[in-house]
């Protein structure tokens, strides 16, 4: 096989592989568009927490379910950045979604 049709093929796998992906590496957290996506956190669960909150993964999402078992009702959606690795930037991308 010569040079020029090892590196078309490299670079056909690459594209295929890239497309293949594009999906998942720019998965948009939105991607309900239309669909408003309320999130209740006094009464949600883990995996509710999880999958409808922005930057809210499985850890964070367990996080909110203990410090509501510890401390009660969230008063204010400002209150969830008392929660241990919740800051301020993900309460902000989450504002619109979150009810009491």
């Amino acid at each position: 096989m010569n040079m020029t049709i090892k590196y078309q093929l490299f670079k056909a796998i690459v594209v295929a592989g890239t497309l293949a992906l594009a999906p998942i590496t720019y998965a948009n957290p939105d991607q309900h568009k239309g669909i408003d996506i309320i999130v209740n956190i006094n009464d949600a669960n883990a995996e509710q927490l999880d999958k409808l909150l922005v930057g809210i993964g499985p850890d964070k999402a367990e996080n909110i379910i203990q410090y509501r078992m510890k401390y009660g009702k969230f008063a204010s959606v400002d209150d969830l950045v008392k929660v241990k690795g919740i800051g301020t930037s993900t309460v902000d991308k989450n504002r619109n979604r979150i009810k009491l």
